[in-house]
Order: structure tokens, then C-alpha cells, then sequence
């Protein structure tokens, strides 16, 4: 099988949520999977899943957890520059027929990482790979280079209403 590079972005909820659904549909085909999370740190409900009942679904976190508002902290950055190294072996070594970058978007336009270093990926990337980014404001060289790229994007949001993040349905 030839592999594409996907990105879903864009200001609209479900872009870790669809590449989430792509990761159990891969897994129903007998497929291993990489999911690295740029930014996030914890145990959300979706990551206990994961580790719980899909042994063929390797997940590893490279973020502080927090959110990064203005220039990103010398940690912050440190666990983005190790994710990137870490996505690259995982290409490299070619144990995995899907490898997810989740939320590698963000990270790069929070400045911790340039562009180049996620086309430095997709020229790691072995044919037979499936490599999926996602994340808001992905760059354009990414947009240009991806074989599909979705926008989620939002008309309505209960976020506006007051309603904060609940478990099992943003957490």
C-alpha cells in the first residue's frame, strides 16, 4: 500500500478525534500505529482507551500540558525538538503503518519548531507510511505538500455559551 500524508486543521473541534478514528480503523486492519502528541501532557479519557485495549497503538506525549502564549518556554521547546526526533526514528525504523503527529501544527506556530522541521518528517517518511499532522494554523509548505488536508471548521461552539471542556466528550 502507498502511503499519503494527511493534515487536519482548522478552528472547528475533532482534528485529534479523526485522527483517533483513523488510528482504531488502521488497528481493525491490522495495522501498528505511532500517535506522538506535541503540547499535551496527561491521561485524557482518550489516551487511557488507547494504552488500555489497543496494545498495537503506540502513544507517547512530547508537551508540558499547558497552553504556550507568547515566546514558548527553553521546556516547552526542549519536548517539542525531542518529539520531532522521536517521530523521525519511528519513520525511520518502520515498525508502523500510520504515524500520527497530533497537534504538531500548533506546536510549529507556537514557535517551537519551524515549518521545515515537519517537511523534515514527510521526507523521513518510508512510501508504505501513513503520516497524519494535525492541529490549528497548519503552515502553507505543509498544506502544499500534503496529499489531503481537511479543515474542521466552527460555526457554533458551546465553548462560547460558557461550557467548559467535559470527560469523555473534549476530555
Amino acid at each position: 500500500m502507498q502511503g499519503r500524508v494527511q493534515v487536519y486543521t482548522g478552528d472547528g473541534k475533532c482534528k485529534t478525534t479523526a485522527a483517533l478514528g483513523l488510528a482504531v480503523r488502521a488497528v481493525g486492519a491490522g495495522m501498528r500505529v505511532f500517535l506522538g502528541q506535541f503540547i499535551k501532557r496527561g491521561d485524557f479519557s482518550e489516551i487511557k482507551i488507547m494504552r488500555e485495549r489497543f496494545p498495537e497503538i503506540d502513544i507517547e506525549q512530547f508537551g508540558q500540558g499547558r497552553f504556550i502564549r507568547g515566546a514558548p518556554a527553553a521546556d516547552e521547546i526542549a519536548a517539542a525538538r525531542h518529539g520531532l526526533e522521536r517521530l523521525a526514528g519511528v519513520l525511520r525504523a518502520g515498525g508502523h503503518e500510520l504515524v500520527i503527529a497530533d497537534e504538531a501544527n500548533n506546536a510549529c506556530a507556537a514557535g517551537l519548531f519551524p515549518a521545515a522541521s515537519l517537511l523534515a518528517l514527510i521526507d523521513a517518511r518510508p512510501p508504505q507510511v501513513e503520516l497524519v499532522f494535525t492541529g490549528r494554523n497548519a503552515p502553507p509548505e505543509l498544506i502544499a505538500r500534503a496529499d489531503l488536508v481537511s479543515e474542521m471548521r466552527c460555526i457554533k461552539h458551546y465553548y462560547d455559551a460558557g461550557v467548559h471542556a467535559r470527560l469523555g466528550i473534549e476530555m
